[in-house]
């Protein structure tokens, strides 16, 4: 479905960015544009790739009219911008707001207006039952998705793609592990008991292309993932790498959850199950207030929510599998310094 098309990545230099253009590059599609705000990222990235496909745009989210020309062509959008580090965005809860929510809007605002095929907007777990700022204008952002949607029904379709932790993306802790095994330094866990979703990058990537291929206006999209609590986590990094440091808990930090849910009791009482992934669909509904005050739905009791406590968990063994699947863990195996 990409031979021959234009795809445009917003905060195409971060770690998604970079997946997909490894994993698009050498196949048939016209051309892959990057747009994000930090010059050196690009540069650094044109260099890398050197590739004629890729062509790169300098703008924000925030703003528009910097939207207008990157969009203008385009077919397909993976819309990836986002500000988020949870501890940020609680010191600065409208920067997120603006980024998150309203740069989203901008997106599809000018996706619409220039005729885009499709869009998938990237979310996150931390906006099912959000407790903080990052969390919540990612909530936001999703019901700004599933609204344009609706009038977007015929021109461009809109889908929403929601993971958990990506392994080893940037500011994740499995790097920040491996450099406190390279230096010496204690293991620092919030709660041995805190359990997280696992996915590579490229479990995201094939999320979100399995979306562009299935989506309907307004459609949430979840890779059934396995997950793990930070104690096996840094047991199988000290496993692989050999290392004895210790374990320092420091206690959960402010806006972090036990653990992470995915889908909520009423999103699961709707989703549909797709094997590997779960379809929810828009909710449609008019307004009409007896649904949400006098009509009941006897069904959403008996549901649970899908979080990273009640899904496969993995244990050491597991762990050390999927770790070895990342580079930085390579990098650390083969004596490299890894940095966060």
């Amino acid at each position: 479905m990409f031979k021959n098309k234009t795809l445009l990545i917003t905060g195409g230099t971060g770690t998604f960015g970079n997946a997909v253009l490894r994993r698009f590059l050498d196949t048939k599609i016209k051309e892959i544009r990057v747009f994000s705000r930090d010059e050196k990222k690009q540069d650094d990235m044109r260099k890398n790739y050197a590739d004629s496909k890729l062509k790169f745009y300098i703008g924000n989210v925030r703003d528009e009219n910097s939207l207008r020309d990157a969009m203008h062509g385009v077919d397909f959008v993976f819309h990836a911008a986002a500000l988020k580090q949870v501890p940020s965005c609680e010191f600065f809860p409208l920067e997120a707001l603006n980024t998150n929510a309203v740069g989203t809007e901008n997106i599809l605002n000018t996706a619409i207006a220039a005729g885009v095929e499709r869009v998938i907007v990237l979310s996150t777990d931390k906006a099912v039952y959000p407790i903080n700022a990052m969390g919540i204008s990612k909530a936001m952002m999703e019901k700004i998705a599933v609204a344009k949607s609706r009038i977007a029904n015929n021109t461009t379709t809109i889908s929403i793609t929601r993971y958990g932790n990506v392994m080893a993306s940037r500011g994740s802790v499995i790097p920040l592990f491996i450099k406190q095994i390279q230096d010496g330094q204690p293991l620092t866990i919030t709660d041995s008991a805190m359990s997280r979703f696992m996915m590579t990058i490229e479990d995201a990537v094939d999320l979100v292309v399995y979306a562009f291929q299935h989506g309907n206006p307004g459609d949430t999209f979840v890779q059934k993932a396995a997950a793990c609590t930070l104690e096996t986590l840094a047991l199988a990094l000290k496993k692989l790498l050999k290392a004895d440091n210790p374990v320092t808990i420091i206690g959960t930090r402010h806006g972090e959850k036990l653990y992470e849910t995915l889908l909520t009791r009423e999103e699961m009482a709707v989703a549909e199950d797709l094997e590997g992934y779960f379809r929810v669909p828009a909710d449609n509904r008019a307004l009409n207030y007896s649904q949400y005050f006098s009509e009941g739905r006897e069904e959403l009791a008996l549901e649970q929510d899908y979080n990273s406590h009640n899904t496969h968990q993995k244990d050491v063994d597991g762990m050390c599998e999927l770790l070895l699947k990342l580079e930085c863990v390579q990098s650390a195996l083969r004596g490299e310094r890894v940095e966060i």
